[in-house]
């Protein structure tokens, strides 16, 4: 079965074909554009890309996964409207998973933090041992989530979050992307796409309300 993969939680903005065979997860092609302000331009063009590549037409997929953040809401908004649009159309479901999931799933037996840009000087962070969440996903300042994840013994760090605040962090960054993987993604849902679970509603983990909100009242000039 062939899936589409997307993600939009960080500036990678992530389309993918992805293989579901009874035994195996295959990534057939893959485009990712990194640009934190262009998700809405650049997404459809990415998804096409990637068709084309593995010679595939939309009208071939049977799911499209998303990635459902945390990530800051207007990219993160993208991502999930354009699955729930394309897979209305097409007839086919939508599965979601954590996009922290597409880098933790790496984690081996010491376990590993996952932190990603969440802007505002904070990071959108979860802990993985040997593939599984331990804890998140939340949102915090990165001393705060330093502090927190001693707790956890976390010997390293994955991730744009990490990179960027290392020193506050204090733990090395780990190798890999720091990006979210889409096969990983794949692979979280593909018990669910073998299974042909029933669709699920894609319900964003946004954490934080948005910046622009409408206000409570109108207020006089006078």
């Amino acid at each position: 079965m062939l899936i589409l993969v997307l993600d939009t939680s960080t500036p990678a903005i992530t389309a993918a074909v992805v293989e579901i065979a009874p035994t195996s997860v295959t990534l057939l092609a893959e485009r990712v554009t990194i640009d934190g302000k262009a998700h809405g331009e650049q997404l459809a063009p990415g998804i096409d890309a990637a068709l084309a590549e593995a010679g595939a037409k939309p009208r071939d997929l049977a799911a499209i996964v998303a990635g459902l953040g945390p990530g800051p809401f207007t990219g993160l908004r993208v991502g999930l409207v354009t699955a729930v649009v394309m897979a209305d159309t097409l007839g086919i479901p939508t599965y979601g998973v954590c996009s922290l999931d597409g880098l933790g799933a790496l984690a081996g037996a010491v376990p590993l933090l996952v932190a990603t840009d969440a802007r505002r000087k904070e990071v959108y962070w979860a802990v993985y041992r040997d593939g599984v969440r331990l804890h998140g996903p939340s949102v915090d300042n990165p001393a705060t989530v330093g502090v927190t994840v001693s707790q956890f013994g976390a010997a390293s760090a994955v991730g744009e979050g990490a990179v960027r605040y290392a020193d506050q962090l204090g733990l090395p960054v780990g190798a890999g992307s720091a990006y979210p993987s889409a096969l990983e993604l794949a692979r979280g849902a593909a018990a669910r796409v073998r299974a042909a679970a029933p669709t699920e509603t894609l319900q964003p983990l946004y954490l934080r309300r948005p910046d622009a909100v409408e206000p409570s009242a109108r207020k006089t000039v006078l």
